[in-house]
């Protein structure tokens, strides 16, 4: 009998590589292997309508349970691959047990950056990353409370919105000069500070933090490097992900900001793929390496590591997409936005919510941030895709339709 594939990591790459590998005819053992004692289920809700409490758990899952009983997949959750030995093709697992593999996904994903400085380890002090987590920080989300976020990421500003629509006191405390600093243009950054100044949120910019303090072992204010302090009755720190690289690592596979694959998502070793946020991949779109910390992106992965495992090339290559809700207003990311040379905004926004900004390089359109802007997000995914050269008056002008761009 064969070993089948094992995958290992239980999060949105491992729960669609189950599913296609299914739909792609792979009748072998399949068997997923994860930390949490959940099925792979989304992140982005997290930090938005599942922390609302406006869905329950059961609408997080990717995929709903019984789906791997359906799949002939066995689940081993709660347990933790520790190590590959790759002569042997076997995986130890951190309970003494072993398993075999003819083919093995690497989904291990990513960690919160945390924070080693004074009062780390007060009680509320929280990040954001698990089902868990997002529990604990509900029993804190009683009205009139002071939050503190550390970080004016994506992650910080969504949990921002939520908390303030709770009557929630929130201070966002970043370190750069804006928020979104590392993903957008100054265009987005100084309308989402205005967005949350307007539903009450103190923004704080170009402040380090340097330290928890509080009693009893419990938080009671932050500290920063130039001296300034803020009470919180609990703290959310959003500074970033780390991709867990270590298991490839110590088994000898190529590191280099992520895990190193091909266009199939395959490692150096022909019988090990990795797929996800700990992988760096070639672009071919973008004529570049990246390491993307995106739902597509592990998505996409999925479908193509399996479709390889099944004996089918379906290269991976693809132009990046991201998302982010906040309030009432829906920000859609297309492509990376380093290095251009031309930024043209579609619509106003000193005075809308509705807006769009677009990338160019050269005059060619390499990104774009549409902010409740579905027509502009979907064909600046063709655009880019096909370097397209538009002129900036045309793309500017809103009485042209986004349809007729590439004409």
């Amino acid at each position: 009998m064969s070993d089948g594939v094992i995958i290992v990591g239980a999060g949105h790459a491992a729960g669609q590589a189950v599913a296609s590998l299914r739909s792609e005819g792979y009748e072998g053992p399949v068997t997923v292997i994860g930390d949490e004692p959940y099925v792979p289920y989304q992140r982005p809700p997290l930090s938005k309508k599942f922390l609302a409490g406006e869905i329950d758990i059961d609408r997080v899952y990717f995929k709903p349970p019984d789906f791997y009983e359906k799949s002939n997949a066995e689940m081993v959750l709660g347990r933790k691959v520790v190590e590959i030995e790759r002569p042997k093709k076997i995986v130890h697992l951190d309970d003494g047990s072993t398993r075999g593999y003819d083919k093995l996904i690497l989904a291990t994903g990513s960690r919160v950056r945390e924070l080693n400085i004074p009062g780390f380890d007060l009680e509320g002090v929280f990040y954001l990353r698990t089902i868990e987590d997002v529990e604990a920080i509900q029993s804190k989300f009683n009205e009139g409370g002071k939050m503190v976020v550390v970080g004016g990421g994506y992650i910080g500003l969504e949990v921002a919105a939520v908390a303030a629509q709770r009557g929630i006191d929130v201070t966002v405390l970043e370190m750069a000069p804006r928020v979104l600093a590392r993903v957008v243009d100054p265009i987005l950054s100084k309308f989402y500070t205005k967005a949350h100044t307007e539903a009450g949120v103190k923004i704080e910019t170009g402040v380090t933090v340097s330290g928890f303090e509080g009693s009893n072992g419990k938080i009671e204010k932050i500290d920063c490097g130039d001296g300034k302090t803020f009470d919180a009755d609990f703290a959310i720190v959003g500074v970033g992900i780390i991709p867990n690289v270590e298991l490839a690592d110590e088994a000898g596979l190529k590191v280099e900001n992520g895990i190193a694959v091909d266009e199939l998502c395959r490692t150096e070793d022909p019988d090990i793929y990795a797929i996800g946020d700990c992988t760096n991949h070639p672009n071919p779109i973008l004529g570049t390496r990246l390491r993307l910390e995106s739902v597509h992106n592990a998505l996409e992965q999925g479908k193509t590591a399996a479709a390889s495992i099944c004996g089918k090339e379906k290269p991976y290559a693809q132009v990046p997409w991201f998302w982010s809700d906040q309030y009432d207003l829906k920000l859609q990311i297309v492509g990376l936005s380093a290095g251009y040379d031309e930024v043209v905004v579609r619509g106003d926004p000193e005075n809308e919510r509705s807006f769009a900004v677009f990338y160019l390089k050269d005059g060619v359109m390499i990104a774009s941030d549409a902010v409740n802007r579905a027509p502009e997000h979907m064909m600046s995914r063709r655009l880019i895709a096909a370097k397209a050269k538009i002129p900036a008056a045309k793309l500017a002008d809103e009485s042209i339709n986004m349809k007729d761009m590439a004409e």
